[in-house]
């Protein structure tokens, strides 16, 4: 650890360098980190060493952000031709210390954080702008209906990040659901919206392609789940039966525990309270998603309102078209179904589809914790219940003098052993995956806060649309009704006496 720098004033570009590699005021860069962000000087090793060696002497493996500093202007006198050595920064005694030349500093950041990411294997390591970063899908409804006798429709399913658009039939999206469920038993996989066989509605289909979108949203915006081959495939092959295709091809792919290198020292990384913890963020997340859905209802009612009042002005202007003798120059009950109809697209397609997105993702989490109690969790229970059976029928074996019978008990108790071995790394591997998950749920709790902005702005625009056009439409009425006269009767009514 190097000692505190002494000399000079430190300049901005070395606090952003800081705040880049320690975002989270650490105060301790790792030698690993301090290569790569010193690789981007393009110094020749030698160089790296002995700046390394100045502002580490004591080799503890790690330098605090005084000797970060010290380092920075070490490589910028270093890149200047000039020793790479303290007394060189005496120099800088009255001035700014110099700025070293490390490119773009945008791809310090990727660094610094796949960094982090590897050397903390317990924590998430994104925010929710860095997971929507990941990729964003679009599923759109092919206009024509596909097949010879059985009709069926078919989505053009484009991923930004691939830069490739393919289509998919709905029973590609339930193979995909399957593969997924598989490979992953420890991850958040959302569930599909229901399939409908005959007689389906322009809704129902509406609807489905909604929730096969937010389907996709989470899959690919999932830090592990995006990186898989089973998600690659499903987003850029092209041609048809791929949900066969899919199962052809990953038929024989391990999960995710038999092919992970943390699956080996999984017991490691679950604390010892993680058990308690799981309950606790179970109960906790249950709730979010209880009130989210009482939102949700709330928004959904705000939307029926929305296209009730669409519909309940088209017929006051009917209504008014009909009782009047001279036509309207300007149809305002026309005008103010049009703006309650934009107003329903756009609480529709906003805000209510976050709260969606949302729910399905908190779904996923509950399903997720019913897997690994019912899953994992009771293979490893039947597991030790089963040995302890074993063990009673060696016991009974031994006192009877029964010898083979020993024999052959004691050889299923190895066998037993090495499968309550196997369980037990699958249960703290699947605990170590739902602290990661509970993570990405919370991750995600950004999502509420766009849904209250979009609530908002959408209530403002809609209602001041709709006020605009009652504004207009006020002068208008004011001149409908006739000035009264004393003794004047109106139009029709019989003569006064």
């Amino acid at each position: 650890m190097a000692a505190a720098l002494s000399f000079g004033s430190v300049p901005a570009f070395y606090r952003e360098v800081y705040q880049i590699v320690c975002p989270n005021q650490e105060e301790r860069i790792d030698r690993d980190m301090f290569v790569k962000i010193l690789v981007k000087s393009s110094l020749p090793k030698q160089s790296l060493s002995q700046i390394w060696e100045a502002v580490d002497p004591r080799q503890d493996g790690y330098v605090t952000r005084d000797g970060l500093y010290k380092a920075l202007a070490l490589t910028a006198l270093a890149q200047q031709g000039k020793s790479i050595s303290e007394k060189a920064l005496e120099q800088f005694v009255d001035s700014d210390l110099p700025k070293p030349s490390l490119g773009d500093l945008s791809d310090l950041k990727t660094l610094s954080v796949r960094h982090r990411r590897e050397n903390n294997p317990n924590v998430l390591g994104y925010n929710y702008d860095e997971l929507v970063s990941l990729d964003t899908v679009d599923v759109e409804l092919v206009p024509e209906k596909k097949g010879i006798i059985l009709k069926h429709n078919e989505y053009h399913v484009a991923s930004k990040r691939h830069n490739c658009t393919v289509n998919r039939r709905y029973n590609d999206f339930v193979a995909f659901h399957d593969m997924l469920l598989s490979r992953f038993p420890y991850r958040l996989v959302p569930a599909l919206p229901p399939k409908k066989l005959m007689g389906a509605s322009k809704e129902f289909i509406e609807a489905r392609k909604r929730s096969l979108k937010r389907f996709l949203m989470l899959v690919v915006r999932h830090p592990v789940l995006c990186e898989d081959r089973i998600v690659n495939f499903f987003l850029t092959v092209k041609g048809s039966d791929i949900g066969q295709k899919l199962k052809d091809q990953f038929k024989s792919m391990p999960d995710e525990f038999m092919s992970s290198p943390l699956a080996s020292k999984a017991k490691e990384l679950v604390p010892m309270d993680t058990q308690a913890s799981f309950q606790s963020s179970r109960l906790q997340i249950q709730a979010i998603h209880n009130s989210v859905e009482k939102l949700k209802d709330v928004a959904d009612r705000m939307i029926a309102r929305a296209l009730g009042f669409s519909s309940d002005m088209l017929q006051c202007a009917k209504e008014l078209t009909a009782l009047s003798n001279e036509p309207h120059r300007q149809p305002y009950g026309q005008v103010l179904s049009e703006r309650g109809a934009t107003w329903f697209t756009r609480e529709n397609t906003g805000a209510v589809e976050y709260l969606a997105l949302f729910l399905d993702l908190t779904s996923s989490y509950k399903d997720l914790c019913d897997r690994h109690e019912k899953g994992v969790l009771k293979d490893h229970q039947n597991s030790l219940q089963k040995m302890q059976q074993i063990k009673k029928r060696q016991i009974a074996a031994q006192a009877k003098g029964q010898e083979l019978a020993v024999d052959q008990l004691e050889s299923k108790i190895v066998e037993q052993e090495t499968d309550i071995s196997n369980m037990e790394n699958r249960n703290f591997y699947s605990l170590h995956c739902l602290q990661l998950e509970t993570q990405l749920v919370h991750a995600n709790m950004k999502i509420l806060a766009i849904v209250l902005k979009k609530m908002v702005a959408s209530q403002i625009a809609g209602h001041k649309e709709i006020g605009e056009v009652w504004n207009e439409l006020e002068p208008h009425v004011g001149s409908l009704v006739p000035s009264s006269s004393p003794g004047s009767s109106p139009p029709g009514s019989p003569p006064m006496m």
